[in-house]
């Protein structure tokens, strides 16, 4: 079986995926659902409902907030108690709606059966079709990111799209969400897939699959043979193989450009296994996203888990339901050990990017002391980005932000790679996303006031 990788740095940060073969268990539904109304990347999402409306599952609760935006809908029935604020994943507090649960009376436009229902059964869906039926569901990117997925299928008129590539690498450590999905709805995602391309208009798909999991490379091959529209491809344990522009590279050895290039404009649309599973929902089953498949996991959590998560389910219930936090110091991520955040509190709620929810106990909830910098490169040999992670944070830390901008600090993708490898524990990616941030805002600042000129 040949292999594919990316090309640029990479690491291999133990695998520790504990909860790999366990089965996923649907999660009891909370006290009170709360959703934050910033799930996604773009304008937050706009409150249709008050204080003492009558929801079901499935009732949109926040219509989308502009052009880059997505629509939030209850995943349970109940009563809105509030529209207030609450703590989200960045540990700020951001508008959210509270739903007091009451029963679990879902919408009836939902279909709930099994029944598998193929594209080749409905020869009434339209590419444009799909396009709004995904927009309509709220579906975003289930990676991490929240990218409005009806926006990646309606690239610009300078980029053409030749393939869909499903990111089924899933190389973070810990989380076995995705492997999960693919090994109890494999059916499901290839009609996603069958989906996306379709409205994305291409005639090529990929699934990229990471070495770590030959159950699922086998099974989706299988289930793919005789297909050659629909390729399954193999590729080497390596982090951070998940990300967009290093699974382009593996899968069709195509370089996306520097930002504001994306993988579109080298011919590849890339959607996450769990966005293909929620199209086909949104489509086939006129099903809003409001739950995804999420890892409760860590060394010495007592049972974890894979979980079918109602979205708005506090942390702390999941937690719990695996038996509760190990005693000493913990550190509990949304997400996994190298791009997941840190949360101020279990009362978090899941959303539509948590993948995973990590516990980090005792030693590794801590730093190892900061050491100087011993000039080793080994950052530089990790980035996979072919940037220069030492020069970028001592830039940052000189706020030194027109050579911070020279240098592309914008193309970093937050791996972490850079932290992991430095034998000194500087915390090296820290202070590259302060100093990217503060860059970010001068570009924008720069093309909002052109925009002024402009229009003068």
């Amino acid at each position: 079986m040949k292999l594919h990788t990316f090309k640029i740095g990479g690491i291999h940060p133990e695998e520790n995926k504990i909860t790999a073969e366990m089965a996923t268990q649907v999660a009891a539904l909370p006290q009170v659902a709360v959703f934050p109304l910033t799930q996604h990347i773009g304008a937050p999402a706009k409150p249709v409902v008050q204080k003492g409306d009558q929801v079901k599952v499935g009732t949109m609760i926040a219509e989308a907030g502009g052009f880059v935006s997505a629509p939030i809908y209850s995943s349970v029935s109940g009563t809105i108690a509030k529209i207030d604020t609450a703590i989200d994943a960045t540990g700020y507090r951001k508008p959210a709606i509270y739903v007091k649960v009451e029963g679990d009376e879902w919408e009836e436009t939902i279909d709930r059966s099994e029944t598998l229902e193929r594209l080749e059964d409905h020869p009434e869906l339209t590419p444009e079709g799909i396009v709004d039926a995904i927009r309509t569901a709220g579906v975003t990117g289930m990676g991490g990111a929240g990218f409005p997925t009806f926006i990646k299928l309606t690239p610009p008129p300078t980029a053409k799209a030749e393939c869909v590539i499903i990111n089924a690498v899933e190389c973070e450590p810990y989380i076995t969400s995705d492997y999960r999905l693919m090994m109890e709805h494999p059916d499901e995602i290839l009609v996603g897939l069958a989906l996306l391309m379709k409205a994305a208009k291409v005639d090529q798909g990929y699934i990229g699959i990471e070495e770590n999991k030959p159950a699922a490379i086998k099974l989706l091959s299988e289930k793919t043979t005789g297909n050659p529209q629909v390729q399954v491809v193999p590729l080497k344990q390596k982090y951070p193989q998940g990300g967009e522009k290093q699974l382009v590279d593996a899968v069709i050895g195509r370089q996306v450009p520097a930002p504001p290039a994306i993988p579109v404009n080298v011919g590849a649309i890339v959607q996450n296994v769990g966005t293909a599973f929620a199209v086909y929902q949104a489509v086939m089953k006129h099903k809003p996203l409001f739950e995804r498949y999420t890892t409760v996991t860590g060394k010495l959590i007592p049972h974890p888990g894979n979980f079918l998560v109602r979205m708005g389910t506090p942390m702390k219930d999941l937690i719990n339901a695996c038996g509760g936090l190990p005693d000493g110091d913990n550190k509990v991520l949304a997400g996994g050990p190298m791009m997941g955040k840190a949360v101020t509190t279990t009362d978090v709620p899941v959303c539509k990017g948590t993948n995973s929810i990590t516990v980090l106990s005792g030693s590794e909830a801590h730093r190892k002391p900061v050491q100087e910098c011993i000039r080793c490169g080994k950052c530089v040999s990790a980035c996979p980005m072919g940037l220069e992670p030492y020069l970028l944070a001592t830039l940052s830390a000189f706020e030194q932000y027109e050579r911070l901008e020279a240098e592309d600090v914008t193309s970093c993708i937050s791996c972490g790679s850079c932290q992991f490898t430095c034998p000194s524990h500087r915390p090296i990616l820290d202070n590259i996303l302060q100093g990217k941030a503060v860059v970010m805002g001068k570009i924008k600042a720069r093309a909002a006031e052109a925009k002024a000129k402009a229009a003068r």
